[in-house]
């Protein structure tokens, strides 16, 4: 199904559900959130997003212990637990997405590779992470983390299996 159709059926599910979604990004800029923006009626679903790049941001704006970044990592399922938790609470949101990873063509180490992403899903269900690596350049590891955050989140809401 094309992104767009997809994004607009996701928006629609959650209106028809009076709940809502933000985003906390980090490897992904903030693609997302302009992912569900370019839709017309994502205000009525969509609170805000944080785009927490550097691992300050991560502590001070979504409350990612200090801990966590220096047992884990930034890049680690651990992180984006909390990293969902802090974005559902600070925009009261329903359904929450985070991700961080690297998307190169820097940054990667024997145990985090280039193309190493986590990406989160927050709902009323509960939280799950999923473990993801990519391949390609910086652009098609963003584009792939965006696809697959946006299918989890489809997948969530049954609008496809």
């Amino acid at each position: 199904m094309k992104q767009q159709l997809l994004l607009t059926k996701i928006i629609d599910k959650l209106q028809e559900q009076q709940q809502t979604i933000s985003f906390a990004e980090s490897c992904t800029g903030g693609r997302i959130a302009a992912a569900f923006t370019s839709v017309s009626g994502a205000s009525k679903v969509f609170n805000g997003s944080v785009v927490s790049y550097a691992n300050e941001i991560k502590h001070e704006w979504l409350g990612v212990s200090d801990e966590i970044l220096q047992n884990f990592g930034a890049v680690s399922k651990e992180c984006v637990l909390e990293m969902l938790k802090g974005i559902a609470k600070m925009a009261h949101a329903d359904y929450a997405i985070a991700i961080s990873g690297i998307a190169g063509p820097t940054g990667g180490t024997e145990y985090k590779p280039v193309g190493t992403i986590y990406i989160g899903l927050l709902s009323p269900a509960g939280s799950l992470v999923h473990h993801c690596f990519f391949e390609g350049d910086r652009e098609a590891v963003q584009n792939a983390s965006v696809d697959y955050a946006i299918n989890l989140l489809a997948k969530e809401l049954k609008i496809i299996s």
